[in-house]
């Protein structure tokens, strides 16, 4: 689980604007976070099955932001990945 201020440092660092929490980029940010955090996790208790399920499921949350961002806004899109330090899906 994020704390808030391990949210709030994420949010600040791809943010669009100061007031931005909701968009497509702070969005893929935090699920980033989460992902590499439920990961840790599922290293200890690998028969943790149902967080293994979230974690696919946050996977895809994320992979669908992705897509809208890269759609929309190609430029955002590509500053996010160097922020996160994300590869860029093969087309």
């Amino acid at each position: 689980m994020l704390t808030k201020s391990k949210k709030q440092k994420v949010i600040k660092d791809v943010a669009i604007h100061k007031e931005d929490t909701g968009s497509a980029a702070v969005q893929i940010g935090l699920l980033s976070k989460k992902i590499e955090e439920l990961a840790k996790h599922l290293k200890k208790h690998a028969k943790d099955n149902h967080s293994r399920r979230g974690l696919l499921q946050m996977v895809a949350d994320r992979q669908k932001h992705m897509k809208y961002l890269q759609k929309k806004d190609p430029k955002t899109y590509d500053s996010v990945l160097k922020k996160l330090e994300l590869k860029k899906k093969a087309a």
